[in-house]
């Protein structure tokens, strides 16, 4: 179960970096700062536990997952497994034979993590003979891009520098990919004829909605094939759930010499000709020369008290809540009853969700080997999710039909029956807005849209001197594997500036 991290005392009023947030952009920043560059770096959390949407809580006897509940990242070349062999960090992390299974009408397709395995299911489902091409032309792109990704650490340029070492790392490789940053994922599905086969259309969207946060319309179709493929990259289980992702990230950073504090919001930051001051809801304060906010830039921007050339171009990058995506969220703690293929289950809908208009959900099961999860013996911790658009309209919501809905479809489904149930709960985006202090109650940071390339998405500097930015927001974007990387590309640019 969750033991409550031990409040570490405060050493000295001035650290090298101060970072706000403790998510996985932060903790990969954080240990690389502290690693590399020897530098005492402070970690203000406001929250009990640290991890943000990779974190988990107590309740009743279970621990669930309080956002994330996947993980990939740890093939070779891509920014958690680099991550973890620069620090020596170690994660007791199970592989998972299937990544996760989609229930869509009657059929069960199997997301198989081999190319080979795959194209042979998809077409029992969406028969069509140009399926193999489209499908190992998005694994191709998806390689490139992972690969592509830790070569280009100054990605998005935003000084001569930056542009100075994207040319000098420039390949062929990285070449063949630029076609696609000017395509949807939906151009993409045309030009291979799939975009009319029935209900294959159905499947991309909902399937893109889980890493890309939109549709085929709008995500351009190099991130898009990236997010279709991410079962085809090694899927893991992290015993105790993901929590244990981040605690020996947690434990790295203080051996080094690093420091969590717990329960402090930052509510302001300051600045002057040498450092900055971060004033927090406790009525602390912390300086340092360099600060970096692991929060959404929603979260971010109203923070600073002090404006610059630079800083006034921010409010550019922000998104409203009509263009941002929540979530309704609920935990079960039930008495296994069955075996399972897969742990994760994404569920399509034939009716959407009342009041919410959801067309799927996200199933997550802890793994049946994992008894920390619970106290009950043979029981059984289960996340469900599913995507809420506009959420700031829904911070009211009335949660018993979808909640009653949701339970009617998994137990029609017999994933998870109503007579086995012992515990159920659920929440919304207030809840999720309490518990990260997200602004609007997002979830998975900004969504991909059309007219967004990459390159225009933020990044990691905020006021061209030592203030910058990490996380879903910021490029490249969501899941474990995109803020990790979002946190190398911050210490990156933090030591190319200042070390």
């Amino acid at each position: 179960m969750i033991e409550q991290p031990k409040q570490m005392a405060i050493a000295s009023p001035i650290y090298d970096v101060i970072i706000i947030g403790s998510g996985m952009a932060s903790l990969s920043a954080a240990c690389m700062l502290a690693h590399r560059l020897k530098l005492r770096v402070l970690i203000l959390e406001q929250n009990f536990l640290p991890g943000g949407c990779t974190s988990a809580y107590p309740r009743k006897g279970y621990v669930f997952e309080s956002g994330a509940t996947t993980l990939v990242g740890l093939d070779e070349g891509m920014a958690l497994k680099y991550l973890l062999q620069e620090t020596g960090i170690e994660i007791k992390a199970w592989p998972l034979e299937l990544g996760m299974q989609v229930h869509q009408g009657q059929h069960q397709i199997n997301r198989y993590s081999t190319l080979n395995q795959w194209i042979e299911e998809v077409q029992k489902y969406f028969p069509h003979p140009k399926q193999a091409d489209f499908w190992t032309l998005a694994q191709n792109i998806s390689q490139k891009v992972w690969q592509t990704s830790l070569q280009q650490l100054s990605f998005p340029p935003t000084s001569f520098a930056d542009l100075w070492r994207c040319v000098q790392e420039v390949s062929m490789s990285q070449i063949s990919l630029l076609p696609y940053l000017f395509r949807t994922t939906a151009d993409l599905l045309r030009k291979f004829e799939l975009y009319e086969v029935p209900g294959f259309k159905n499947f991309v969207n909902e399937q893109l909605l889980i890493t890309a946060q939109n549709h085929a319309e709008e995500v351009n179709a190099l991130f898009g094939c990236t997010a279709l493929c991410y079962t085809l990259q090694k899927n893991f289980y992290v015993e105790g759930g993901l929590i244990n992702l981040v605690k020996p990230f947690v434990r790295f950073l203080e051996e080094a010499n690093g420091q969590i504090v717990y329960r402090q919001k930052v509510l302001s930051i300051h600045k002057s000709s040498e450092n900055y001051t971060l004033t927090t809801d406790k009525g602390q304060t912390y300086s340092a020369r360099i600060v970096l906010s692991g929060i959404p830039l929603n979260n971010t921007l109203p923070l600073l008290k002090f404006e610059n050339s630079y800083t006034k171009r921010l409010s550019s990058y922000l998104l409203e809540s009509s263009e941002l995506v929540g979530a309704f969220q609920m935990g079960v703690g039930f008495e296994n009853f069955r075996d399972y293929d897969s742990i994760h289950h994404q569920i399509h809908l034939s009716q959407p969700l009342p009041l919410i208009g959801s067309k799927s959900i996200f199933l997550s099961l802890s793994h049946p080997q994992d008894f920390s999860r619970t106290r009950a013996e043979n029981h059984r911790v289960a996340s469900v999710s599913t995507h809420i658009h506009d959420p700031a309209k829904f911070m009211d919501l009335d949660k018993s039909p979808i909640e009653a809905a949701i339970l009617d479809e998994l137990d029609r489904r017999q994933l998870i029956t109503a007579a086995h149930i012992r515990y159920v709960h659920s929440s919304g985006p207030s809840s999720w807005e309490h518990w990260t202090q997200r602004a609007h109650g997002s979830v998975g940071g900004y969504p991909q849209l059309k007219r967004i390339k990459p390159w225009q998405m933020k990044d990691a500097r905020l006021d061209g001197e030592g203030l910058y930015i990490c996380g879903d927001s910021t490029y490249p974007g969501q899941g474990i594997p995109g803020v990790t990387l979002s946190g190398l590309i911050a210490f990156q640019k933090i030591k190319q500036d200042h070390f």
